[in-house]
């Protein structure tokens, strides 16, 4: 919401400056965006009245002008406008005067002639293009000598509202003004509003077929306007001022009379309608020429202003072309409504385009307003336009029910922390236009019609606390102790997790929760995922139950910008749906890796990262957990190249490669390692158990096993440990190979064990009977000693 600050004054005029204002009304709730003066800094320039004109002696376009600027003498100036005649009067600089961007008038010759100043344009004061070409004319009883700045007010302020939702009342000249009376109690003059005489006989019927969205609809017929009419210099100041280009004298009669008291209203050209006006839902498929040259289909959940014979205009958004006042008209229609907000709410973004009145009509307009607005609307129609009015005609509909609301002084102090007495409780709220009763514990408030957010007790105490200033309320500072409590043992902290991944290379991302349905279906197989009701776009339409999808976008992202190597993490909710089709998030990490793995160097040949990778990566990440990894079969991954990770018996996640069929859909040039765990597991973390070191030294054996292809590394090892006992300090597999001297579908797996006693020295005669142990368990898995 813009406006001038010289035309609040004419309903609330604060003893305050512009910058005090601006930090009042910012401390209540309205926040100011932005103060500016209504035109950029200059100096210097004042009014002239041309006395005469004569053409240049040595060029074409120029002109030799004589004018009177006060001085008591004659000035002559060059000018070039080609809208120069003797008798205007025009903004002038004379010498020393400095306009925008520092520049300086100076006496200087043009071709030969002399010039000691210069008249001035629109431009060149920074002030709203008038459409002229030349100079700015002035009104004929402009004082000559005067200085410009004053005469034409360019010094008056210019307020930028950033207006919340629920304050729609705040969306006019008139809903500031009685907010600036409640914060400072200066004297609130609202425009009083005249009763038109009745010079015609003519009217308007309308109808409202759709009443839970209309609540009124009134009409009221002007005949013999003058449409040429010019709109006065002080409505077009005070439009221009406020963001709002001037049009015509009867459309901007509509939009001056929405900024002064909030009423959005709609003028139609009455030679163009047939029968009644009738407010009805749209049909589908009916269509629209608007007023903004754009033609558009309509929905059964669209209101309409109708005639007979069609739709007219969408409802509290835009007008249609087809009954829209030109320079023919003659009779018109003037048109205030009052629409529900939640008919309104949403249209601007579904059409694709939105007005001033949607903006006010979705958040609530005063539902008691229209007919004031008729009636102001009217008075300036007479005044600039001429005619002869009618009757007004009134259709109602369902009109929002006032609420009372009880406010009770001891809670409001208790809410506050301070105690305001009665008697200012009661000026504020009467101040505020809420009509206070009084009761036995503090006052009964009858929501108006303005204000909507009057709800319950505590908005009241918000209007108060707001009002009174919080600024007002004094400091109360508290003290205690605080503890810091011990994490758990079995506890990790999160920010190590944090520190794990940074050390090992990642970056944090943040991706949205809401993801495109394609990509659940992909990465995750999820044909029923859960759905949002009002998504942001399409490509956000339900809610992710894997982090792969934001992940993968990442890498797509890098690598259209030309990074080859990627190492990413999210840790973030997932959402899916229970067995009992109850909603369930569960927080989990996410990893990404692509490219080489480590970074181009002279030092080491590059290696793309592969299975093996990751899978050290997501062991460092549960170095405090036990798990294990089993192959498995996962929708996103290779089918070859992908493992569940198993903790207590439970699978808390996987790791593997991406699947060669996602490759060719996402445009990936190699396949990405990626991984995913529970971050309940990552988290967690085995008591410390201490033990103390062995004073003697450790025995090693290593064995080779050549066994089938088909039997894992897991098969072998978990048999070696079944068969070994508490001497069995480590085993492990430090080499495979195939080969000569291997058969065909065989392998050679070597593993080291260590072997040490925390008593004794270890001796053949101990170690070899257990080893043999272990060789025979191996052998029952198919897996022979080599020879």
């Amino acid at each position: 919401m813009q406006f001038p600050y010289s035309w609040l004054k004419t309903q609330a005029n604060p003893d305050l400056s512009a910058d005090k204002l601006e930090h009042l009304l910012t401390m209540a709730g309205l926040e100011v965006e932005e103060i500016d003066t209504a035109a950029p800094a200059f100096s210097g320039v004042v009014v002239a009245e041309v006395k005469s004109v004569e053409k240049h002696p040595d060029a074409d376009r120029l002109n030799v002008t004589q004018v009177d600027a006060g001085t008591g003498e004659l000035v002559q100036i060059v000018c070039g406008a080609p809208n120069v005649k003797p008798g205007i009067k025009v903004p002038c600089s004379l010498p020393g005067a400095v306009l925008q961007g520092n520049f300086k008038i100076k006496p200087t010759k043009m071709r030969g002639v002399p010039s000691n100043g210069m008249l001035c344009s629109t431009n060149e004061l920074g002030l709203p293009d008038d459409g002229v070409d030349g100079l700015h004319i002035l009104p004929e009883d402009a004082p000559v000598g005067a200085n410009i700045r004053e005469y034409l007010d360019l010094d008056d302020t210019l307020f930028t509202l950033k207006i919340t939702p629920n304050r729609a009342d705040c969306l006019s000249v008139k809903g500031i003004a009685r907010e600036v009376s409640a914060l400072t109690q200066c004297a609130f003059r609202p425009v009083e509003i005249q009763t038109a005489f009745i010079g015609s006989e003519k009217k308007q019927a309308v109808r409202i077929d759709a009443p839970a969205d209309c609540g009124r609809f009134i009409s009221r017929v002007i005949e013999n306007v003058n449409a040429k009419a010019a709109t006065p210099d002080w409505m077009k100041q005070r439009l221009e001022r406020s963001g709002i280009r001037s049009i015509s004298a009867l459309v901007d009669i509509g939009n001056y009379v929405m900024l002064e008291i909030g009423q959005p209203m709609h003028v139609f050209d009455a030679d163009k309608l047939s029968g009644s006006l009738i407010v009805r839902r749209a049909q589908n498929g009916e269509t629209l020429a608007c007023l903004n040259e754009k033609t558009v289909t309509l929905a059964d959940n669209t209101l309409v202003v109708a005639d007979e014979k069609g739709a007219l205009s969408l409802a509290g958004l835009m007008g249609g072309e087809a009954s829209a006042v030109s320079d023919d008209t003659q009779n018109i229609v003037l048109e205030a409504a009052w629409f529900a907000p939640e008919i309104i709410a949403g249209k601007s973004r579904q059409y694709g385009f939105g007005s001033d009145s949607s903006f006010r009509f979705e958040r609530g307009v005063d539902y008691r307003l229209q007919a004031d607005a008729i009636e102001r609307a009217t008075e300036l129609v007479l005044q600039i336009c001429g005619g002869a009015a009618g009757e007004m005609v009134e259709a109602q509909g369902k009109l929002p029910e006032a609420k009372q609301v009880e406010l009770r002084l001891g809670r409001l102090k208790t809410v506050l922390g301070v105690e305001i007495p009665a008697e200012q409780v009661e000026i504020i709220l009467q101040h505020l236009g809420l009509q206070p009763e009084k009761t036995e514990e503090g006052f009964r408030v009858t929501s108006p019609s303005f204000r909507f957010d009057i709800e319950i007790e505590a908005d009241l105490i918000e209007e108060i606390g707001r009002v009174y200033g919080y600024e007002n309320i004094p400091d109360d500072y508290t003290s205690g102790r605080l503890k810091m409590l011990a994490l758990p043992e079995t506890k990790r902290p999160r920010f190590a997790v944090y520190n794990e991944m940074a050390a090992r290379g990642y970056r944090e991302v943040v991706s949205y929760a809401f993801v495109d349905e394609q990509w659940e279906q992909d990465f995750a197989a999820n044909t029923n995922p859960i759905r949002l009701q009002n998504p942001l776009a399409a490509q956000y339409a339900v809610m992710r139950s894997t982090l792969i999808g934001g992940l993968v976008e990442v890498l797509q992202n890098n690598l259209n910008r030309k990074q080859n190597r990627v190492r990413v993490f999210e840790i973030a909710r997932v959402f899916s749906k229970d067995s009992a089709d109850q909603f369930v998030q569960n927080e989990r990490i996410g990893g990404l890796w692509y490219g080489s793995v480590l970074p181009e160097q002279w030092g080491e040949k590059t290696r793309n990262v592969d299975f093996y990778d990751m899978k050290a990566d997501v062991e460092s990440l549960l170095k405090n957990k036990e798990v294990s990894f089993v192959k498995t079969e996962h929708p996103a991954l290779h089918p070859g190249r992908a493992a569940n990770i198993v903790s207590d018996g439970k699978v808390v996640g996987f790791v593997g490669e991406l699947h060669p069929k996602w490759l060719q859909k996402y445009d990936l040039p190699q396949a990405p390692l990626v991984f995913e765990i529970d971050m309940d597991t990552v988290l967690g973390r085995e008591k410390t158990r201490y033990q103390s070191v062995s004073k003697f030294q450790a025995a090693r054996r290593d064995l080779a096993f050549v066994m089938p292809e088909a039997v894992t590394h897991d098969d072998l090892l978990n048999a070696l440990k079944a068969a070994a006992n508490k001497l069995v300090q480590e085993i492990s597999v430090f080499d495979v190979y195939r080969g000569t001297g291997v058969p065909e579908g065989m392998k050679s797996v070597a593993v080291k064990i260590i072997l040490q006693d925390m008593e004794n020295t270890l001796t053949d005669e101990v170690i070899e009977p257990l080893v043999a142990k272990m060789i025979k368990a191996a052998a029952e898995k198919d897996a022979q000693l080599r020879a």
